[in-house]
């Protein structure tokens, strides 16, 4: 059976009904539409069709369609319209970020909030260091007599450092060897390229520094993993009680109770390759407490190496065309909030004590 042209208006129509009301869509509603010029017959049977080719559903013999999972999917990849937000929206979204989002501190939660606020959906927001974290410098500075301050500066500019107390021996002269090795050998490594096999080939070259390499590479595979972990915050739950959907109490809290961390850290992993704006729709999640939710998720840049997400859960009813658009313009305006220069310094080294 061929999808035509007529079929993709009345599955746009079906959908678009169905987002406004909640309610399963008959032929006569769709008639009555001013762009839409067949006659019911004619409509009857295209819906017919089109619950046969599984875009639509029948929910009860006698109600009207509602699309199915797949019929959402075509709708998000080819049919729904460009939503144009308003200006009261723009200046709304704006005006909450300039408010509310003066710094990075708890960055997290608040945006988490505001996207949940925009969309009246439970909200995600993350933020995750991009790609996999490696050492870029070493940097060894004698602290006065017995101790000195190692520094380690990573690809995305992040610079962690500690005081380490000196074996007797080692010189101020044995820091600059050591210094020279480290950066010559442990550099643009991730934290799973430090294996003992290096461990053990690094120390055999530094003299009468070799003490020093164990406790040098403890600190930097503990500072690169750390780097790449992921902050997360949900909002919003109680906004699904408010949905159609969910007004059995059962299904309301199965789906609530999946939107947490554990269940939601696939989709980064989902997004890492993706462009723009990622709609998943129900079965197409990978978390199977999602399933018969849609999730849809855009990126933004945080700088400093740090990559933000923001994403909604919610009914596959949902108004995708509205919800793509906010979360677009959240992400952008996310990104400018926080671009700065780049300056290549080193900050001046408050050292950790060992």
């Amino acid at each position: 059976m061929e999808l035509t042209e007529r079929k993709k208006k009345v599955l746009r129509s079906v959908v678009d009904l169905y987002i406004r009301t909640a309610e399963p869509v008959g032929s006569k509603v769709i008639t009555e539409l001013p762009d839409m010029k067949y006659s019911s017959a004619t409509i009857r049977n295209e819906m017919a069709e089109l619950t046969a080719m599984g875009y639509l559903e029948q929910p009860h013999t006698s109600a009207g369609r509602i699309p199915s999972a797949a019929g959402y999917r075509l709708y998000v990849d080819e049919l729904m319209a460009d939503y144009r937000l308003s200006i009261d929206e723009t200046k709304s979204i704006n005006t909450a970020i300039e408010e509310k989002m003066q710094q990075v501190d708890k960055m997290v939660e608040k945006v988490a909030k505001l996207v949940s606020q925009a969309t009246n959906l439970p909200a995600i927001s993350m933020a995750s260091r991009s790609g996999d974290a490696t050492v870029k410098r070493f940097e060894l500075i004698l602290a006065g007599q017995g101790s000195f301050i190692l520094v380690v500066m990573l690809n995305n500019d992040e610079v962690f450092n500690k005081l380490i107390k000196l074996p007797l021996k080692v010189t101020e002269n044995d820091l600059k060897v050591l210094s020279a090795l480290l950066n010559a050998t442990m550099t643009e490594l991730t934290a799973e390229e430090f294996t003992p096999g290096l461990l053990e080939r690094v120390m055999r070259s530094a003299g009468d520094a070799a003490s020093l390499v164990p406790v040098i590479v403890e600190f930097t595979t503990g500072k690169l993993r750390s780097s790449g972990s992921a902050s997360m915050a949900v909002a919003g739950h109680s906004r699904l009680l408010g949905l159609p959907e969910y007004r059995d109490v059962d299904k309301a809290q199965k789906v609530m109770t999946s939107l947490d961390e554990e269940t939601l850290s696939n989709l980064p992993a989902v997004m890492q390759n993706a462009n723009g704006t990622k709609v998943i729709v129900g079965p197409e999640n990978i978390s199977e407490e999602l399933k018969d939710t849609s999730v849809v998720m855009t990126k933004f840049d945080i700088g400093d190496g740090l990559q933000g997400m923001i994403g909604v859960v919610g009914p596959t009813r949902m108004d995708y065309a509205k919800v793509t658009a906010r979360l677009s313009y959240f992400a952008e305006s996310l990104s400018k909030m926080f671009a700065k220069p780049e300056t290549g310094q080193l900050p001046a080294p408050e050292a950790e004590s060992e």
